[in-house]
């Protein structure tokens, strides 16, 4: 683990992640609870350094401001993520607890379908859902540059 404000994995592999979160999406019977509980998740992301709030870290295909940071050590790839919306912070929270702290390959290996499987994609509005996929694509494509 690495100080700042990087996200720690909470489960042990990507899968895991992509499990809890469907399991703990289950636990709502309506969409309106499960986006509360999604914004909940962006609440609790560690602070983005403001700094880093411009272009150069900046996600296109967003509606909403959305910045990426990434670090490579000890073999991993860890993330830091913030947006100006309250939903698609806690979009950032979902896609980081499964990609962040992750080696390339695991990262290169989980496809971000799992968004749709989730349902989140039809959930959310055509431009946030395109907008979480343009998210996690920037994720792969940091892994993919490492």
């Amino acid at each position: 683990m690495i100080d700042g404000p990087w996200v720690a994995p909470e489960d042990d592999t990507a899968s895991a992640a992509i499990a809890e979160i469907g399991a703990e999406l289950d636990m709502f019977d309506e969409w309106m609870e499960r986006y509360q509980y999604i914004i909940e998740l962006g609440r609790k992301l560690p602070p983005f350094p403001s700094d880093w709030m411009n272009d150069a870290h900046r996600v296109p295909g967003c509606q909403s401001q959305v910045w990426l940071e990434a670090r490579e050590q000890d073999g991993r790839l860890w993330f830091a993520g913030a947006s100006d919306a309250a939903i698609v912070s806690g979009l950032v929270a979902l896609l980081l607890r499964v990609y962040s702290g992750r080696p390339q390959s695991e990262i290169l290996e989980t496809s971000p379908q799992f968004l749709r499987d989730l349902g989140l994609v039809q959930a959310l509005s055509t431009n946030r859902g395109n907008g979480v996929e343009a998210m996690a694509a920037a994720i792969r494509a940091r892994a993919a540059a490492a």
